[in-house]
This record gives C-alpha cells, sequence and structure tokens, in this order.
C-alpha cells in the first residue's frame, strides 16, 4: 500500500479521437468546432493557453475537449462539452472531481477566482478554477490548497447557486481567507462576459467578512 497516506490520482487517458485545436494546420472537422469556440468569444489564445482540442466521433463525438493537467502534469480530468447541439451538453469522465483544475498552473500566491465551469474560468483567466459545479467541501483538495496557501480567493459563481456560494464564503472565513464575491448580475454565468466586463467587476468586488456575509445574507433573505 502506499505508506505516505497520499492518494495515487488516478490517471486519465485523453480519447483516442481527441484532435488538438493548437496547432497550426487543421482539418476540415474542426470547423464546427473552432467557429463554436469564437462564437462563445474564446480567442486564439486562449485555445493555446488551455490546450484545447475537439473529438469529431467516438464516445466524445462532437465535443469541445478542455483538459486539466495536475501538479506533476499528468492529464487527470477533462470536460468534454458539445458543440453540435447534444441534448447532453457535458459528458466527463467518470473519475473523481476531487482535483484541482489545471493545478499545474495554479499560482496560489495571486488572487485565486472560484467559478462553476471551464468556460467562466477562461473568462475570468488565470488563477481562475472551475469548481465544475460541486460544492466544494472542506476536506477537498481545492479547499485545502486554498487554506494551507492562505490565498486571497474572489468568489463568481452563477448567480442560481447563491446558497452555494454563501456557504463556500462562510466556510473559507473560518480560517480566515481574504474574500470577496464577484457581481455577476444581469449574466446568467461568468461565461457570458467579456474579459474586460469580468476585470471590471472583479475591481468592484465586495470584500466578504463575518459582519458583511450576516447583513449581505438579511439583505438578500438567505438563512
Amino acid at each position: 500500500g502506499d505508506v505516505s497516506g497520499e492518494e495515487e490520482p488516478e490517471r486519465v487517458d485523453m480519447p483516442e479521437e481527441f484532435v488538438s485545436l493548437t496547432s497550426k494546420e487543421l482539418p476540415i472537422s474542426s470547423k464546427l468546432a473552432t467557429k463554436y469556440l469564437f462564437e462563445r468569444g474564446v480567442t486564439r489564445q486562449d485555445i493555446l493557453k488551455w490546450k484545447i482540442g475537439y473529438c469529431p466521433e467516438g464516445e466524445y463525438g462532437g465535443r469541445i475537449i478542455v483538459p486539466s493537467f495536475s501538479e506533476s502534469g499528468d492529464l487527470n480530468f477533462f470536460v468534454g462539452r458539445s458543440y453540435t447541439g447534444h441534448w447532453q451538453k457535458y459528458n466527463q469522465p467518470s473519475v473523481s472531481r476531487d482535483i484541482v483544475f489545471n493545478h499545474l498552473y495554479v499560482d496560489w500566491d495571486e488572487d485565486i477566482v472560484l467559478v462553476e465551469g471551464v468556460f467562466d474560468a477562461i473568462v475570468a483567466g488565470t488563477n481562475a478554477i472551475p469548481i465544475l459545479g460541486s460544492r466544494l467541501k472542506e476536506n477537498s483538495k481545492l479547499f485545502q490548497e486554498i487554506v494551507s496557501h492562505d490565498s486571497t480567493v474572489y468568489v463568481a459563481l452563477d448567480p442560481d447557486a447563491e446558497r452555494k456560494a454563501l456557504r463556500l464564503i462562510r466556510d473559507l472565513l473560518q480560517y480566515d481567507i481574504e474574500l470577496y464575491k464577484i457581481n455577476i448580475h444581469p449574466y446568467s454565468d461568468v461565461g457570458e462576459m467579456f474579459p474586460s466586463e469580468f476585470e471590471k467587476r472583479k475591481s468592484e468586488a465586495q470584500q466578504m467578512t463575518q459582519h458583511s456575509l450576516l447583513r449581505y445574507c438579511a439583505s438578500a433573505d438567505i438563512k
């Protein structure tokens, strides 16, 4: 057994049909995928930075693939998002989501931005970490990393996940984390914004303390 107590993360393999969009020469089948990305405001630079690709066929056929790399540089997850209007928007490998998405690229000494999904993270830019829609529990890797590095955190979850956001803020405040809440209204998520709009809202973010959290919950009538 593993004596260190550190669990070995599950190894994830890219789908066999994966085609990277980072290369200059792209096959004809990439047209729809790149059109979808550009329409969502994803730039050529984003594609290179996030190492985005797609699958023309197979289990993940008709899906954009956004990979995640562990601290040691291994693939530990990927998000498959349909670009053909499939009823199931997302298809992801059935491995643990208790990861720090793209841990390899996170600088814990800089501001950390917590968002819902990968397209939100692409807009939010450097050090934006998607929590992949799950509740961030105190024993999760991401929560533990934030606390151990005492990072400054900006929370930018979707407005319809308000309770989840406030629970996360409350949990992190118990560890004296410097915390800000970014206002997403009237957008339904960060992914709908231009990066410049997000930056503006980040600069106007409200600092959350135990006191301001109580006040905020009272005004929003959240128990």
